[in-house]
């Protein structure tokens, strides 16, 4: 064995000692503490000249003051690993325990005569005692801190934006394990603030226009967004910053996502769809207007689809009397029920395998199940095959929707939610124009019926089959090129999670007849989600201008010219 390794193994082995005796050699420190204290403070108050004062009575004052510490601390937990070492709650113990002490101790020497040591001695040794505690706590902090804190060689250096409370706790998990993968070599904050503000003894860089400098000062490949509570704008800024600088950026989560409360290394994660939807995403309290489907019976037809896999996903969450899921897709049937019940047995009669094309297979299920609230989600989506296969879309998308409408009025249903798209709006497409065909329809049954119909309309859902993220990412994983239309053209966007809460939403605010529309801020840049997706994949990835397809509009809009918006 080499000397360096013989001197690392003792070095552990007198570590451990002492890390495993921590509690008691604690005790003894606040006891020595004590000692010191009391000595200096008579020393001080005799101009040193200790032969003034009697040792004998400086130890007696000493071991009642060090055993009333003690017998306080042991009682409040001080020395039984309570509380964690070095926190506010054990400092706050410390000072209750040397308080105690020293009260004691000041009775004690008011009712003895000749005193043991002068009053004063009391009052400043409490205070010089606490010092040293304080001292001896902090230094024993920074050994562990020191040995725990991670080198930065063969670790990813990381830029951690955000000098707040997540930002700070980031920087403190990652200096905590010395195993980590993540080093924080500096922070930057737009708060000027926090221009000299060190977290850690790591430097705040400046603001987020230093990214630049201070990634080529210290060399790190990661930008780490520390701020919960942090915009789209601020988000898509510092990834166009980070993709120039060809380095990976990370974020943690809203602190709504977080358990409890507390940011870790463990909560870092890549930007996700909701991340690059370039706008703030909408948060609705589902929980205080989805009580119109508790202890209901609800259907939902494309159950097996991303929307409708969703709702009914989140439908299950408010106690529906029954759940029933219609959809032609066998397999997609198999797979919703996995995911909400945890196993796929396909053994119930709420699982419906049909078409919303066979009108008399309709006004059967609606029969047998006699649904109080309906979402119909069934249709046929994808634009381009749809203008080379128009008659498939009126098939599906008017006469399939006029099949469930139908079955709906027969059986009395008392809230019909119509799934559409803002493709409706001033249509171009057949998909555009079917869609809007089954707003009107909707509207019209709504005129002949007691019940609430109406129609929901929204623009493009990331993460969805077929959904212009998931054709990027799977044009990546294959080494592209990534095709776009036009470098022009924009879509609203807007997750599962949130199209789906506006749907259920709507059906507990909507009248019946409307078009309810979600207010979804700006259009997003088609060719800038791309050029996000392509910024997080390991190779360079070309981007080919394939030009607007048949039907295909530049920018979308939310109304028609003939629409009133409210």
């Amino acid at each position: 064995m080499s000397e360096s390794a013989s001197q690392q193994e003792h070095s552990n082995k007198s570590w451990t000692f002492l890390a495993g005796n921590r509690r008691w050699l604690q005790a003894c420190a606040d006891a020595f503490g004590w000692f010191l204290a009391l000595q200096f403070a008579t020393a001080a108050r005799f101009e040193f000249d200790v032969s003034v004062w009697s040792q004998n009575k400086i130890a007696l004052a000493w071991v009642i003051a060090a055993g009333v510490h003690a017998i306080f601390g042991i009682l409040r937990g001080l020395y039984g690993g309570r509380w964690q070492f070095g926190s506010f709650e054990e400092v706050a113990g410390l000072a209750t325990a040397t308080a105690v002490a020293g009260a004691a101790l000041f009775v004690v020497v008011v009712f003895t005569d000749p005193r043991l040591v002068p009053l004063s001695v009391t009052l400043v040794g409490s205070l010089m005692a606490l010092g040293l505690m304080f001292t001896a706590r902090y230094v024993w902090r920074l050994i562990i801190d020191n040995r725990r804190r991670p080198t930065a060689e063969g670790r990813t250096k990381v830029v951690v934006y955000g000098a707040g409370v997540a930002g700070t706790q980031v920087v403190d998990s990652m200096l905590a394990d010395h195993d980590s993968q993540y080093v924080p070599v500096a922070l930057l904050d737009d708060d000027p603030l926090k221009a000299r503000l060190m977290v850690r003894r790591i430097p705040v860089g400046g603001t987020r226009d230093a990214l630049a400098d201070v990634v080529a000062q210290t060399g790190a490949t990661r930008v780490v967004v520390a701020v919960p509570s942090a915009s789209r704008e601020l988000l898509s800024d510092l990834a166009d910053r980070s993709a120039e600088l060809g380095i990976a950026i990370s974020v943690v989560p809203p602190v709504h996502e977080l358990l409890d409360g507390n940011v870790g290394v463990a909560d870092i994660r890549p930007l996700s769809e909701a991340d690059l939807l370039g706008r703030s995403q909408v948060e609705t309290d589902l929980s205080a207007i989805a009580g119109y489907l508790t202890g209901k019976t609800v259907l939902v037809t494309g159950a097996g689809g991303s929307i409708g896999s969703e709702l009914c996903r989140q439908i299950h969450r408010f106690s529906p009397d029954v759940l029933v899921m219609l959809d032609r897709d066998e397999s997609a049937l198999h797979g919703v029920q996995l995911s909400i019940e945890g196993h796929a047995l396909l053994d119930t009669r709420n699982l419906v395998v049909a078409n919303i094309r066979d009108a008399e297979r309709m006004f059967e299920v609606f029969e047998e199940h006699r649904p109080d609230v309906v979402f119909h989600a069934a249709a046929l989506k994808h634009l381009p095959l749809l203008e080379m296969h128009p008659d498939e879309g009126v098939k599906t998308n008017v006469f399939g929707t006029h099949n469930v409408l139908m079955a709906a009025s027969h059986v009395g249903v008392e809230r019909f939610v119509n799934v559409s798209t803002d493709k409706a709006a001033d249509p171009t497409s057949v998909l555009g124009v079917t869609k809007r065909i089954a707003e009107r329809l909707t509207a019209d049954v709504a005129t002949q019926v007691s019940g609430q119909y109406l129609s929901i309309r929204f623009g493009n859902v990331l993460g969805s089959r077929g959904s212009v993220l998931e054709t990027f990412r799977g044009q990546i994983a294959n080494g592209g090129p990534v095709t776009v239309t036009s470098r022009t053209v924009t879509r609203y966007f807007m997750t599962v999670e949130e199209a789906v809460q506006l749907v259920i939403q709507a059906g507990a605010i909507g009248e019946s007849g409307q078009v309810l529309v979600l207010d979804m801020g700006k259009p997003v840049l088609i060719a800038d989600v791309a050029r996000r997706l392509i910024a997080q994949a390991e190779r360079p990835i070309e981007i080919v201008f394939t030009g607007l397809r048949p039907g295909e509009k530049a920018d979308e809009v939310l109304f028609s010219d003939d629409e009133s918006a409210v």
